[in-house]
């Protein structure tokens, strides 16, 4: 038996868009279900993701504290920002996040994983980079605004990462994920035998 996921589309009777926002919407759709019956359901569409773990020559991982409203708490998150640009190349998004949130530049870039962060409710897909090499970048900062003008930004050891993660003391889902993904990825086939960083991408497809 093979352990992969599928492309697998059920049929739609009927669709609608009930909210629009700035850059997700909310979609009905009725679907038909495998007994014949038709049921709706509700989910968030969004233009999808990228997140990095940068990593630097300490082994330490540059994290980022940040407000999030929805869940009333200020969250430990590696950078990450949205695809704005439908088809756009997610390892420029994520150059840009790398810059824009941390003002750092990187050599080596990996893909680590790629996620679905909630596949019950929402269609976000999220490709997480592993960025090697790291610099400071050039030119003036990026300037910050919203929730982002009080962001801290720190390097932590992996290993304190790790720990947080299974002390249920982080709870980013990028975070979470790179983290302990770096850790299997180096236990496999080392860091070097990950994807390169242009690998294709199914669920939200790009040009190089």
């Amino acid at each position: 038996m093979t352990i992969k996921d599928t492309p697998e589309e059920w049929e739609i009777r009927g669709t609608e868009t009930p909210f629009t926002g700035k850059k997700t919407s909310v979609r009905t759709d009725d679907v038909v279900m495998p007994d014949g019956s038709v049921v709706r359901r509700d989910y968030q569409v969004h233009p999808g993701s990228v997140a990095v773990l940068a990593l630097d020559d300490e082994d330490r991982v540059l994290v980022i504290r940040q407000y999030r409203h929805p869940v009333r708490e200020r969250l430990w998150e590696i950078p990450a920002g949205l695809l704005d640009v439908p088809g756009e190349n997610p390892l420029h998004a994520a150059r840009r996040e790398l810059y824009e949130e941390a003002h750092v530049e990187a050599e080596d870039w990996r893909v680590l994983t790629d996620v679905y962060t909630t596949p019950g409710g929402c269609d976000e897909a999220v490709r997480i980079f592993l960025a090697r090499g790291l610099s400071e970048a050039k030119g003036e900062r990026f300037a910050a605004e919203h929730e982002e003008t009080d962001m801290e930004l720190a390097r932590v050891p992996v290993g304190d990462l790790v720990r947080g993660v299974l002390a249920g003391e982080l709870h980013n889902n990028c975070l979470v994920v790179g983290v302990l993904s770096l850790v299997a990825a180096r236990q496999g086939d080392g860091l070097d035998a990950l994807r390169p960083a242009q690998a294709p991408w199914p669920a939200r497809p790009f040009e190089s």
